[in-house]
């Protein structure tokens, strides 16, 4: 449906390294949807991606909906499919995997939406609660070639459905079960807002450890001390140590140097070995504490990990990777259009969202394995000069760069038998510049 012609240098690639995960009839739909939906800059509802891979008029709207509907194919296993790229290809060899956990409200209208629920909605200006589906994320943070911000590549995904039924905590803990039957002999280190502690989270393997915030009255617990070899159960916690804040005033504090959010800091840090037992139960932890003593106001951060080895500077670093889960559910949501999709029965809810979350995924992989070039910052400070202190190129960057390859691959493309025409003229690339 698409030739390899009219795809731009890597994305074809990209895509047929997905072939195992569909059928013959479902793997064509899914090149088209996927070069469909980077290519549309209206609405990417189903029949906006098909206008966005312009061949709308030889495919029916009714076969791409039946995509999502009724074709047999699994957002897990594409999931773990691109995952398995992002390691082998981004990450050092049996390097630990940083996966961030998080959950965000795609809105919804219609009593008919599958799995439609009121919820908190933080993302989006004007009211804070709305209605629509509830999605648990875990992507795999990453470190672009050419790039020194890491970014966040989602590859799994599982929709709430309601209450009475598993948490968003139980649903992250079967995400990174998946995750670590994937990688087998690699760590995991987890990473998750306030929210994700305790539930199933308590039965991760030693090899997979949960980094998360601390609630202000946690109460904290010593490490169990050893038998005692006499009659009665064994104690599987200490002497209370406090709150977390109580903690910190007891302990003792050295000043280091720590990498977060772009930028290095001089934090004054603290580490004590303890027990969070109302979330963990007797899983040894850690609390990790730091204070910006430069901040106008004093900023405390508590933080809790099961991460009994790592320095404390690399614990708050981690943690500070968090953030870049957010900024790719903003961008999923106003960049890419992911969630505008308007079907409504439950397989096709079911995998829209999580298909528009791979396609994320498989443009910044692009870039980062074929469309990044030397000149490309300088390229966006040019055309934006405002921007002085812009030292990367965001998502929005990465898919207009796409965009534009994927035009200009329309336009130069040379079939069998065709006899090669010049290359496009600078007009042209003008247009595919300001339309992209």
């Amino acid at each position: 449906m698409l030739p390899d012609e009219t795809l731009p240098d890597g994305l074809g690639e990209l895509l047929k390294a997905c072939r195992s995960c569909f059928s013959a009839r479902s793997f064509p739909i899914f090149c088209l949807l996927t070069v469909g939906m980077i290519a549309q800059v209206g609405s990417a509802t189903v029949t906006g991606m098909l206008l966005g891979a312009g061949i709308q008029r030889v495919v029916g709207h009714d076969r791409v909906h039946r995509f999502f509907s009724e074709h047999h194919w699994s957002t897990d296993q594409l999931g773990l499919c691109l995952a398995r790229i992002i390691v082998t290809r981004l990450l050092p060899a049996d390097a630990a995997i940083t996966v961030l956990v998080d959950d965000t409200l795609f809105r919804r209208r219609g009593r008919k939406v599958a799995q439609s629920y009121f919820g908190h909605d933080a993302s989006q200006p004007g009211r804070p609660f709305a209605r629509g589906n509830r999605w648990v994320i875990a992507g795999i943070v990453v470190t672009l070639p050419g790039m020194t911000r890491p970014v966040c590549l989602p590859v799994l995904l599982r929709l709430w459905q309601g209450k009475g039924t598993a948490s968003c905590v139980d649903l992250a803990r079967g995400l990174i079960g998946l995750l670590l039957r994937a990688f087998p002999d690699q760590n995991l280190h987890v990473v998750g807002d306030g929210a994700y502690h305790g539930g199933a989270l308590t039965s991760l393997p030693q090899r997979a450890t949960i980094t998360t915030r601390v609630a202000r009255n946690a109460a904290l617990y010593a490490p169990a001390p050893p038998p005692t070899h006499r009659r009665g159960r064994p104690r599987t916690k200490g002497d209370r140590l406090g709150t977390p804040e109580q903690v910190r005033t007891t302990a003792p504090a050295r000043k280091a140097s720590v990498q977060r959010y772009g930028k290095t800091a001089i934090l004054t840090l603290t580490d004590t070995a303890c027990l969070w037992y109302g979330a963990f139960n007797s899983r040894p932890g850690r609390l990790i504490t730091a204070v910006d003593d430069t901040a106008r106001r004093l900023a405390v951060l508590h933080v809790f990990t099961t991460d009994l080895h790592s320095p404390p500077e690399d614990i708050i670093a981690r943690y500070s990777t968090r953030w870049k889960i957010e900024t790719m559910i903003e961008n999923a949501k106003q960049a890419i259009g992911v969630g505008q999709a308007r079907n409504r029965v439950t397989a096709a809810v079911e995998r829209t969202v999580p298909f528009g979350m791979l396609v994320m995924t498989i443009v910044q992989l692009w870039y980062g394995l074929h469309g990044h070039e030397s000149g490309d910052l300088a390229a966006c400070r040019a055309a934006r000069p405002w921007y002085t202190t812009k030292t990367e190129p965001s998502f929005t960057d990465m898919l207009a760069k796409l965009r534009r390859a994927i035009i200009k691959a329309r336009f130069s493309a040379v079939y069998a038998g065709q006899h090669p025409t010049p290359q496009i003229d600078h007009d042209t690339l003008t247009w595919i510049h300001t339309a992209a």
